[in-house]
């Protein structure tokens, strides 16, 4: 059952454009989302916030909400920031809140892309409904949704919506998606990456190995990418993308992809200024406050952080190398140890490890923590990741080199730009990927000699660099916000009731 959407209030005025967002229950993707609604609500644009039931008890039970039925993750925010229009409700995905989302992580996705499409159509239907029905508030509407569910085109032309697709991750991502029927046409996906082969014919992208394909144009099962296909041929029905990359970062597929619709770079959208992000619970598991202490009792650049995102499952064999890795190489760690993280039933850890650490001090492991916080801390010198992209642009905003262990995803792509492009990385295993023959002593070598790279820590603050000037107020993801949200063009002014 679809529950009732709250009644407008009076703060949300008569003929001021209004943003309906649904984010998709992801930790990768909830993080740019909440941003993004709060940057649109600073700029006088009402928002409705909508998360799905079970993403808001894990939500509420992370961060210790008494009575999570009635936890409002804006409330902290709008107390705060009193100007910021913006409400939150939730809606069911119509299954069971015990239904175990992450252990049938293909078949949920595909439910998400078959199935919750109705329920959504119904939120909106009512919504709008609702809308017409109170004389004093007539919005004009938009919806704001991920690039890859596959519903906000047919919904968009329904109820006569301004379709905005939003995209966390990378251009170079995005265009391979949007362009996937030509590598298809030309057996380059699937591939089962036995024979690497360059791929030098797509628009605005010079050259990419197969290696680094986003993986799910190689599932083979055909549930990804069957989901994948229907979301782009959806959005090239939108109005127009937002990114959240960096102009200067990835220029040329920028331009490439501006020919078939309207894009604008606005990334990373987590750390646009002024906004009270950190008041908003963001994070469903819930964060150690052990880390910050920790750090500070470190010398500058000496830690390294080690964290493998919110998802991805690494082979228990691998981990116990990289585990004594850490601990041959001398070099001090703070390492998330999320339940869940290796592949199989067994613990992540060696037996007998921790201890090994605690007589050591020289390590400390953690469930989950406030990554933005610890890659400030002083004491970080290097970042061991999966290469996620919200773990990426963090590294890179806060100018922490980074060492790439991709798994799955946008991740492999995510370490070409890192490592190939941009140099703010470098290779855990030759090759880029995984490595058929783990040891401990190459990754303990692999640690100590990327520790005391001048080259890798150089390229990273000029990144940095790069990335913050983007975000100033001329900075090209700013410029390109104000651009979106301030239309001078009197056509687009007046079918997104911009001013």
């Amino acid at each position: 059952m679809v529950p009732t959407p709250p009644p407008p209030t009076a703060a949300l005025r008569r003929n001021i454009p209004h943003a309906i967002m649904i984010s998709l229950p992801y930790q990768g993707h909830i993080n740019p989302f909440v941003s993004l609604a709060l940057k649109l609500a600073s700029r006088g644009i009402a928002v409705t916030f909508v998360h799905l039931d079970h993403i808001h008890r894990r939500l509420s039970e992370s961060h210790g909400a008494a009575a999570a039925a009635d936890h409002d993750i804006f409330a902290e925010a709008r107390q705060l920031s009193p100007e910021l229009n913006i409400r939150y409700t939730t809606i069911s995905d119509g299954l069971p809140l015990e239904y175990d989302r992450d252990q049938n992580g293909h078949t949920y996705f595909k439910y998400l892309v078959e199935d919750f499409p109705e329920i959504v159509d119904k939120f909106v239907g009512k919504f709008i409904a609702d809308d017409v029905a109170d004389s004093d508030s007539r919005f004009i509407h938009f919806l704001v949704a991920d690039t890859v569910c596959s519903w906000p085109a047919a919904i968009a032309e329904k109820y006569n919506l301004v379709n905005v697709s939003f995209w966390t991750e990378p251009a170079l991502v995005f265009s391979l998606c949007y362009h996937s029927d030509i590598m298809r046409q030309k057996g380059h996906v699937p591939n089962d990456n036995t024979t690497e082969v360059e791929i030098n014919y797509l628009p605005g992208i010079k050259k990419i190995s197969s290696r680094d394909i986003i993986t799910i144009l190689n599932d083979r099962e055909g549930i990804l990418v069957d989901c994948l296909t229907i979301a782009f041929n959806n959005v090239r029905k939108a109005d127009f993308i937002l990114l959240n990359t960096v102009e200067e970062l990835e220029p040329e597929t920028l331009t490439a992809l501006s020919k078939y619709q309207l894009n604008y770079a606005i990334g990373p959208i987590n750390f646009s200024k002024g906004l009270p992000t950190a008041a908003v619970s963001k994070s469903i598991w819930s964060e150690s406050d052990l880390c910050n202490h920790w750090l500070d009792s470190k010398s500058l650049g000496s830690v390294l952080y080690v964290s493998f995102g919110s998802v991805v499952q690494i082979p228990q064999h691998e981990l116990d190398e990289i585990a004594y890795g850490l601990l041959l190489s001398g070099v001090d760690f703070l390492w998330v140890v999320r339940a869940g993280t290796a592949s199989g039933d067994g613990d992540v850890l060696p037996e007998g490890y921790e201890e090994k650490i605690r007589d050591s001090d020289r390590g400390l492991m953690v469930p989950w923590c406030n990554q933005i916080r610890v890659l400030e801390s002083p004491a970080v010198g290097g970042f061991l990741t999966h290469c996620g992209w919200n773990s990426t642009v963090e590294s890179m905003w806060c100018g922490v080199p980074m060492i790439c262990r991709p798994v799955a995803n946008d991740q492999p792509t995510n370490r070409k730009l890192v490592v190939d492009d941009w140099g703010v990385g470098v290779n855990l295993y030759d090759g880029g990927g995984s490595s058929p023959s783990v040891d401990r002593e190459r990754i303990a070598d692999k640690i100590r000699r990327f520790m005391n790279s001048d080259k890798v820590r150089d390229a990273a603050s000029r990144v940095k660099e790069t990335v913050r000037n983007a975000m100033a107020i001329e900075g090209s993801s700013e410029r390109n916000f104000e651009r979106r949200c301030a239309s001078k063009d009197p056509e687009r002014k007046e079918k997104y009731g911009l001013s």
